[in-house]
Order: C-alpha cells, then sequence, then structure tokens
C-alpha cells in the first residue's frame, strides 16, 4: 500500500505563489506516474496536472497550462506542484494520487489513479 501525504497548501493573495509537496511512502514510488487534482464545495474532483513514473511525460489542465508545473524527485519520493499567478479560481482542496501502472502513463482521470493523500487546502484572496 502507498501512502501520500500533501504538504505546502495555505493562503496567499492572487498574483502569488505556492509550492505543494507530496511524500510516498509503501511501494516503489519511482514506477507510480503521479498527479494532482483539485476539489470545491459542490464540485466534483478536476484534474490539475500528472507526471509520468520518469518524467518523461507530463500533462495539464488547460485552467493551469502554463502558470502550473509538475515535478518528482525519486529520491526522496516527493512530487511537486509549483503553483504561480494565483487566481481565486484555483482555492480548493488539492489532492496528491498515485496510479500504480505499467510504464507509469500518467492520466487525468480520477478513476485511474490507485492511492489518494488526505488532501491540502490552499485559498487565493483577492
Amino acid at each position: 500500500q502507498e501512502q501520500l501525504v500533501e504538504s505546502g497548501g495555505g493562503l496567499v493573495q492572487a498574483g502569488g505563489s505556492l509550492r505543494l509537496s507530496c511524500a510516498a511512502s509503501g511501494r516503489p514510488f519511482s514506477s507510480s506516474a503521479m498527479g494532482w487534482f483539485r476539489q470545491t464545495p459542490g464540485k466534483e474532483r478536476e484534474f490539475v496536472a500528472a507526471i509520468s513514473d520518469n518524467a518523461g511525460s507530463t500533462l495539464y489542465a488547460d485552467s493551469v497550462k502554463g502558470r502550473f508545473t509538475i515535478s518528482r524527485d525519486n529520491t526522496p519520493n516527493t512530487v511537486y506542484l509549483q503553483m504561480n499567478s494565483l487566481t481565486p479560481e484555483d482555492t480548493a482542496v488539492y489532492y496528491c494520487a498515485a496510479r500504480m501502472v505499467l510504464l507509469g502513463a500518467p492520466s487525468t482521470k480520477t478513476y485511474n489513479y490507485d492511492y489518494w493523500g488526505q488532501g491540502t487546502q490552499v485559498t487565493v484572496s483577492s
């Protein structure tokens, strides 16, 4: 079983930046594709960004493309989400997820991920 723990959320003004971290433990992290999703009350969890097991492939939601960057470091088993130029529309609980799949391909679909973190709140004030 893989355990995921997010950190780095908080309150920031519009135009500011935050970096989220997700520390993984348990099953081999290096063979997992990783994703970030977010959710606001009353809405479905939505895709934000994903990265392949070897970091050779990344995916981004159109709403964050050019502002957010996903990266990973397989030595401390951590995936990051650098968020720049934040807007109030980015306010949400952000979740880290791991996909245990052969070749570690990233996915935009929540149902393709096997493990989830508890989430970290990001609030962007106007």
